[in-house]
């Protein structure tokens, strides 16, 4: 993994990029920081990010070539993904999720940022407070 990660991002906040009324000035901040940094993502942020656009795409709220283009712009992003291993996810994910009461999804962006010692960034209420117990930062734009 390299040094220059400075960030995990959850799903949470890149749909919020696609659609104008869960934009924010908060997920507008991540992704200006991100013109300058780069971030880190698991695994499983890909699959939480397609199903979402595929959900909205049935449910009417994009078209498949709104999708397409989003799809685009992400993987133009300072974006890593890293690949956990099994051991990775059925131990320290399994454990955070245990304790914090959290789903296995969410506990995987808090273990990265707690393995990699970089702020989180996220809209979810519960995985913020789980990171703020564990001690990881919040990611706040500037």
């Amino acid at each position: 993994m390299s040094a220059e990660v400075s960030l995990v991002i959850d799903a949470s906040v890149a749909i919020a990029w696609v659609f104008e009324d869960e934009t924010n000035p908060y997920t507008e901040g991540v992704l200006e920081f991100l013109a300058q940094g780069n971030a880190v993502v698991p695994s499983i942020w890909f699959l939480e990010v397609g199903n979402a656009l595929v959900v909205a795409e049935r449910r009417g709220r994009l078209k498949e070539a709104e999708t397409t283009r989003f799809l685009f712009m992400l993987s133009q992003l300072p974006i890593t993904v890293e690949v956990e291993s099994v051991t990775q996810v059925f131990g320290s994910t399994v454990q955070l999720a245990r304790r914090y009461g959290l789903s296995t999804y969410d506990a995987a962006y808090l273990d990265l940022a707690v393995r990699l010692g970089v702020p989180l960034a996220t809209q979810d209420g519960e995985l913020r407070h789980a990171a703020s117990l564990c001690g990881v930062k919040i990611f706040t734009p500037s």
